[in-house]
């Protein structure tokens, strides 16, 4: 896509965020479509650690996608950060343009340039296509991710 620009989302731009991840089949189940006070506590937490960027790709004012991206310390690999991209999602009606592909090459690069020494991200194992669109970019499946639902 031309003219996206990425940026820090600002509060504004929580409905059509929220709107973003509840346009999804699993998100339909665990998202709501409007904000309400635990949304904007989540916003308003996010945006106050400096770990914690919620981006969104703007098109000429027109929300189109969204990530949040974490950068975590660590001991491992010789005490470098690593940076955490999730819920990443792209508007459906814009979807198959390369916008994806657009939000994951800014990430990484974002990553580079704070000297992270890797980027990982988890995807549910019911998400075959986004599965295939992360080995493009060249992410391995190297480990077994685990949750417990509280």
């Amino acid at each position: 896509m031309t003219d996206v620009i990425f940026r820090d989302a600002v509060r504004a731009d929580l409905p059509a965020i929220i709107a973003l991840l509840a346009d999804d089949v699993l998100g339909k189940a665990r998202d709501f479509t409007e904000v309400d006070e635990a949304y904007e506590k989540a916003f308003a937490d996010i945006a106050a650690d400096p770990r914690n960027h919620l981006v969104v790709a703007d098109a000429g004012g027109e929300l189109v996608g969204c990530m949040q991206i974490t950068y975590i310390p660590g001991l491992g690999r010789h005490g470098a950060e690593r940076s955490l991209i999730e819920s990443v999602r792209v508007r459906s009606d814009v979807r198959g343009r390369g916008l994806g592909r657009e939000m994951m090459a800014w990430a990484i690069d974002q990553a580079r340039q704070r000297g992270c020494a890797l980027v990982q991200l988890t995807t549910d194992k019911t998400r075959a296509d986004a599965h295939r669109f992360y080995r493009n970019l060249g992410f391995v499946a190297s480990h077994e991710g685990m949750k417990l639902a509280l």
